[in-house]
């Protein structure tokens, strides 16, 4: 099973610390999700004069963040089981399964075949495209 990786600093200040991981290595922006995105999602939970601290929008983007690196790592170590270099969604799904998060996993697979659906749709209508055209 994979190990979480270690937060960053603390106190939401989203440094690393000095930590020899390889995601000490990456910027702030590349490890964490926008914090206006994490907001506006936070926002849609609460009344509209509902108002929102920052540290809560630190604290959550940490919580999200680290969350999505629990789930990839697990899904990645299962790739390179079966010796596999791509992420898949059915392999998120497994991660989740694996790591106790049963309850995501029905709206997340339906999700995906819709999502797998509508992109052969596409891709079905972008061929037609291909033809005609020099």
């Amino acid at each position: 099973m994979a190990e979480p990786a270690s937060p960053g600093g603390g106190g939401g200040s989203h440094e690393s610390g000095g930590d020899p991981s390889p995601q000490s290595n990456l910027r702030e922006q590349d490890r964490y999700l926008p914090i206006a995105n994490i907001g506006r999602i936070m926002k849609k939970a609460l009344p509209a004069n509902g108002k929102i601290a920052k540290d809560s929008k630190d604290t959550v983007q940490e919580c999200v963040s680290e969350f999505i690196s629990f789930i990839t790592s697990e899904a990645s170590d299962k790739c390179q089981k079966e010796k596999r270099k791509t992420i898949n969604g059915d392999d998120l799904l497994s991660a989740l399964a694996t790591l106790g998060f049963e309850d995501y996993i029905e709206p997340l697979k339906v999700y995906l075949t819709r999502y797998r659906e509508v992109n052969a749709i596409l891709l079905h209508a972008l061929s037609g495209f291909g033809t005609g055209f020099s």
